[in-house]
């Protein structure tokens, strides 16, 4: 057992409760970690190089870029119960389509404009602080569910995690006087050299901790794992968000909330850094091969058009755009591939008919296609979780 924190008891009207206080980063004793646990983040590490170089090497990352940071956003949602699914988001997100649940989608949407805010900040050369986890907080509860919970600002009031209340929570965060001093303290250790270890071993104790603090009244989750790909992004590791860790910690969100638990009651640092590193070495090995599949397709899928003999550059021009937009109405794809929105019409019949496309809303107006081979791939794993 190490030692990670302290508690400081509070009396309120009819009861009292224990608040935990992390100690500041890194863990004292510091980890013991082996010759198995260095081949393993050596692994991850390798894994996440891979696909930062598969990223960069694309024609147009842009591409591959909206769909990966909604995927994130919609599964670092669904661990907290969201219900909406990838293609409510992109159709909602195309046409403030109705008949999706409103509230979980503008959360998801938000957590989507937040990664992107991020990243854009840090590549513009504004540091990785306190100061920016609060401005893409704001962006994170800018809208729609939780837009009352001071987006943006450390909470002022205690917090809780399970439970009813904070005498019968599973964690009690440090109390609102001590955010702080306890985000301070992780802004020293976000900005230490490397002498606290390498990159992914600090993302892994910056998300525990802060975890642990909880420092806002709502979205501590989601800004937490979003916190890892900001810290990558700027630690040199991902220079593009393509990397959906929320996968790992969805397929088993008991665990992923276990061992989080485990390092604040008994300071089992190592187990959490192996569940970590290893869900960073498989989600980046999904990442990088559902990339390679979908580069496959597109090609095998080009000589089919090709093969058409007919109206092959206006057909091969909207396939280009349903890459972009793999669900997408034929005023969208006219708008995508410059062509007229009859032609448009007239390839999407060609497509339809090599099976490439289906009609998903069953109008004569108004209608959107969904380009199945690409989607299968992309939605892998997107399924909301039973309630």
């Amino acid at each position: 057992m190490r030692e990670t924190g302290y508690y400081i008891t509070k009396v309120v009207p009819g009861e009292s409760y224990r608040a935990f206080v992390p100690h500041p980063l890194p863990p004292n004793p510091p980890l013991q970690l082996g010759a198995e646990d260095d081949l393993l983040r050596e692994e991850a590490t390798h894994a996440l190089g891979r696909l930062d170089g598969l990223t960069a090497a694309l024609p147009d990352i842009g591409l591959f870029l909206y769909h990966y940071v909604r995927k994130e956003a919609l599964l670092s949602s669904q661990i907290e119960g969201t219900q909406s699914s990838l293609s409510e988001l992109l159709l909602f997100e195309e046409a403030g389509a109705p008949g999706v649940p409103l509230d979980d989608i503008q959360e998801v949407s938000n957590y989507a404009a937040a990664i992107q805010h991020g990243v854009a900040r840090l590549s513009g050369g504004f540091p990785l602080s306190s100061r920016l986890i609060r401005e893409v907080h704001g962006v994170l509860l800018s809208k729609g569910r939780g837009s009352d919970q001071s987006p943006g600002e450390f909470r002022r009031t205690q917090n809780w995690v399970g439970g009813t209340r904070p005498g019968n929570a599973r964690h009690v965060p440090p109390p609102p006087e001590l955010v702080p001093e306890c985000m301070s303290d992780l802004e020293k250790f976000l900005h230490a050299e490397r002498r606290h270890g390498p990159a992914l071993v600090k993302a892994a104790l910056l998300h525990a901790q802060f975890e642990t603090i909880h420092p806002f009244l709502d979205g501590n989750g989601r800004m937490g794992r979003l916190l890892i790909t900001l810290y990558l992004h700027a630690a040199g590791l991902l220079r593009q968000p393509a990397l959906c860790l929320s996968l790992y910690f969805k397929s088993d969100r008991a665990k992923y909330y276990e061992l989080l638990q485990r390092v604040r009651e008994y300071g089992d640092w190592e187990e959490w850094m192996r569940y970590f590193l290893r869900g960073v070495r498989e989600t980046a090995i999904q990442a990088a091969a559902a990339i390679d599949r979908s580069l496959a397709i597109f090609a095998e899928h080009r000589q089919w058009i090709r093969s058409q003999g007919r109206h092959v550059s206006s057909t091969l021009r909207v396939h280009e755009a349903l890459q972009r937009r793999p669900i997408v109405s034929i005023p969208r794809a006219a708008k995508e591939s410059g062509l007229t929105p009859p032609t448009v019409a007239s390839a999407m019949a060609t497509l339809a008919g090599l099976q490439l496309v289906r009609e998903i809303t069953g109008k004569r107006r108004g209608r959107f296609f969904l380009y199945q081979p690409f989607w299968e791939i992309l939605a892998e794993g997107t399924d909301p979780l039973p309630r």
